[in-house]
């Protein structure tokens, strides 16, 4: 199926290893993602001007799930095993298959609920395709917004809208002090104390901030160049996986402190020029830790 060292680091996230898997099967997947998430997407956009429910929250009354929500992870599930019941599940709401394959589904059935919840339009559908652990496929779409973005490994990253499509590459060089960089908060309140901590210090010393509630969509920004860099301490696998592989065909380098892998504790994500000099002042400020 692969050839070449194993590259995906523990817990999901991708790693810079890049492998090369027959394109026939990356071609299947990227077609299965496309459209199951367009047809969720759709969904969840319809059912929005219907009203959304609250049907429970999670780690803090603020860390809330809709009922769409649920609906979405079911019909991305009924989608992706239908056309490949052998593969791997990993969801947000719960889904959590274990695949023969080899192949398994990351997904974020709306990511930016509470934007969701309060009508703003920057939330998104994410699914993305492993193969043995390396995210090869990954695609974000966010229907208030009109936009598709799908990436392929090894072949780059593209937003689709009513324009056409795009080939994306994110901004760089850029300059740290020069940087618009974005950043999300947690949920809980010795979360969101180290998160005002370090956006504090880092306020001073780059453009400007942009908190858009939503990674997914912030590691697309990013790689259509409508921000500099992202950061923040907190997300999960499915918040990653699609939005990741997506910024890093577009030039950009993600990673959590010190070589570990972007993950739960931090991720990292800019331009190469960027990288160096954004990573060192997270680190001084010891970003990963409440």
């Amino acid at each position: 199926m692969a050839s070449g060292p194993h590259g995906q680091a523990p817990g999901g996230m991708m790693a810079s290893v890049r492998i090369t898997y027959a394109p026939e099967l990356v071609d299947e997947l990227h077609e299965v993602a496309v459209a199951a998430a367009r047809e969720t997407a759709a969904m969840a956009h319809a059912g929005r001007r219907e009203g959304v429910t609250v049907a429970a929250t999670k780690s803090s009354a603020s860390d809330v799930v809709t009922e769409m929500d649920r609906r979405c992870e079911a019909l991305l599930v009924d989608r992706i095993l239908s056309a490949r019941p052998d593969d791997g599940l990993l969801g947000e709401e719960g889904a959590d298959h274990v695949g023969e394959t080899g192949i398994r589904w990351v997904l974020d059935p709306i990511d930016g609920t509470v934007n969701y919840l309060y009508g703003l339009p920057s939330w998104a559908v994410s699914v993305a395709a492993e193969i043995d652990g390396v995210t090869v496929v990954g695609v974000v779409v966010a229907p208030a917004l009109g936009e598709t973005y799908v990436a392929v490994q090894g072949r780059g990253a593209h937003l689709h809208d009513e324009h056409g499509v795009h080939r994306l590459h994110v901004n760089d060089p850029v300059e740290l002090p020069a940087a618009l960089v974005a950043t999300g908060f947690g949920y809980t309140v010795e979360r969101r104390t180290g998160q005002a901590r370090v956006v504090e210090a880092v306020l001073p010393r780059v453009r400007d901030i942009r908190r858009g509630g939503a990674c997914s969509v912030d590691l697309c920004s990013l790689a259509a160049g409508r921000v500099d860099a992202y950061y923040e301490r907190g997300p999960h696998p499915w918040d990653l996986a699609a939005g990741g592989l997506i910024a890093r065909e577009a030039g950009a380098r993600i990673e959590g402190l010190h070589g570990v892998a972007a993950g739960e504790d931090l991720i990292v994500a800019a331009g190469q020029h960027l990288f160096g000099p954004l990573h060192d002042l997270l680190a001084g400020l010891r970003a990963d830790q409440d």
